[in-house]
């Protein structure tokens, strides 16, 4: 039987390394791929990633499950992923030449080469787009659309009121679809 969140938290908090292992394997992709999102640089988000995890770790003594310990990992992991970002602006080349490469994985059915071409054309409109953002638009819009989290749950990530979430969505829909308004 697969233990909770919680108690594999209290494990960890009791120094049972593989208890946070545990933890680490449950969302360790999930993390990676939000943070991936936000930086669209595949070496920074494995670093960022990576750093959250031993942040995570070192801190879990203080982790009092106010909240769900996804929604706390998923906050140090947005937090530095942000942080990382205001540091340095990288070129979205690479996720996009990534995102390529995850599309066209095998077994895919045979298309007609106009709608592939024009399919691969909005992905990279869209990534544009979505790289145009700022970092807390660019957050937002992760969490949702991507990770399909709550407006609650991206409040306690992020740090900020459901309104705020909510204001930052509606901006960020709005540039993207000025931005795609030819697609759409």
């Amino acid at each position: 039987m697969q233990q909770s969140d919680w108690e594999l938290v209290q494990k960890s908090q009791a120094g049972e390394l593989s208890a946070f292992q545990e933890l680490t394997g449950r969302y360790y992709q999930k993390v990676y791929m939000v943070v991936l999102g936000i930086l669209s640089h595949r070496d920074d988000a494995m670093e960022i990633a990576q750093e959250t995890f031993l942040r995570a770790y070192k801190n879990v003594k203080d982790f009092r499950g106010g909240s769900s310990f996804y929604t706390w990992l998923y906050r140090i992991a947005v937090n530095l992923a942000i942080d990382l970002q205001r540091r340095q602006k990288r070129s979205s080349t690479e996720l996009r030449e990534n995102m390529d490469e995850l599309l066209e994985g095998e077994g895919r059915p045979v298309r007609d080469p106009l709608r592939e071409f024009e399919d691969k054309e909005l992905q990279k409109k869209l990534l544009s787009a979505i790289d145009d953002l700022s970092p807390d638009h660019r957050a937002v819009i992760v969490l949702r659309a991507i990770e399909g989290l709550s407006y609650k749950d991206i409040s306690a990530i992020l740090g900020c009121s459901e309104g705020t979430v909510m204001s930052r969505l509606h901006y960020a829909r709005k540039k993207l679809q000025e931005k795609l308004s030819e697609y759409l």
